[in-house]
């Protein structure tokens, strides 16, 4: 069975450096078997990918790709903390963040491209409970953010 890690090199997918926190948080917190990962935005090497709003001038397509790095990033949070993702017994519970107008209605759809790689990542360890919710706006002016509960080894 490849490890998590193999499963992303498979995708294509490297892991970057854990995103720096933009306010006064950190990016993980383990209690007993728990990591909650704070929630991440779509950042590459420190700067946003995409920014505006679902249903505005940010497509599906786009808003999904955003989602996708989120979870990347929630990745590359895990594996700081953890070292190895082969720690990682189940991805619990996924909240995703939708910046939208009030007409949107898709943040699902917008979400499960996280969902997604969650699953392709960590196989049914990556199955998870899920909310998708719309909201006005995200720091730094960003479409989606992404947060997760992690049950560890």
């Amino acid at each position: 069975m490849p490890t998590p890690e193999e499963r992303l090199q498979e995708l294509g997918v490297s892991l970057p450096s854990p995103a720096a926190p933009v306010a006064a948080y950190i990016p993980c917190v383990r209690t007993g078997n728990l990591v909650y990962v704070s929630g991440q935005v779509p950042t590459v090497d420190g700067k946003p990918t995409h920014l505006g709003h679902l249903g505005g001038e940010v497509g599906l397509e786009d808003g999904r790709a955003a989602a996708r790095t989120c979870a990347v990033n929630v990745i590359a949070a895990l594996k700081a903390e953890l070292g190895q993702l082969s720690q990682v017994r189940r991805i619990v519970k996924v909240t995703g963040f939708v910046a939208c107008t009030p007409e949107f209605t898709d943040a699902p759809k917008v979400i499960n491209a996280a969902s997604e790689l969650f699953g392709e990542a960590f196989g049914d360890a990556g199955r998870h409970a899920r909310a998708a919710v719309g909201v006005a706006a995200l720091p730094l002016g960003v479409p989606v953010e992404v947060e997760a509960i992690v049950e560890v080894a």
